[in-house]
């Protein structure tokens, strides 16, 4: 069963966007902050790891550099969620490897899209 961690200091998007993707078969973690999210890295490792940027504690921006910075060698894909569409709230990710930005609100039929094609290239 292919293992997604989820991040989001919004308590409705975890409830929705782990019910949708228990229901496609997927085994779930969320975390309400980047903070939690990173210790559990200790830990647990996920296929994907789906990310809100503005959240307390630690955003999903300084989120993906600790995880660039002490896992430099990660196989899953990380999917960055904003709503932010210009270029300059997007240049600090040329330095992460392996992301991708999905925009809010999330259409869970292109994230469902986003999965499958990931999923069957790393088959």
């Amino acid at each position: 069963m292919k293992k997604i961690m989820l991040v989001d200091d919004e308590m409705h998007v975890l409830r929705i966007l782990k019910m949708s993707l228990q229901k496609q078969g997927y085994d779930i973690s969320t975390y309400n902050n980047g903070q939690d999210a990173l210790d559990a890295l200790q830990h647990d490792t996920p296929d994907v790891l789906i990310t809100d940027i503005q959240m307390p504690r630690m955003s999903g921006e300084e989120l993906c550099y600790q995880i660039e910075q002490r896992y430099p060698d990660r196989q899953y894909l990380i999917f960055v969620l904003t709503s932010r569409t210009e270029i300059e709230h997007r240049e600090w990710s040329a330095k992460i490897s392996n992301l991708k930005f999905l925009e809010k609100p999330v259409s869970m039929r292109n994230l469902m899209l986003e999965l499958d094609q990931y999923f069957s290239q790393t088959v």
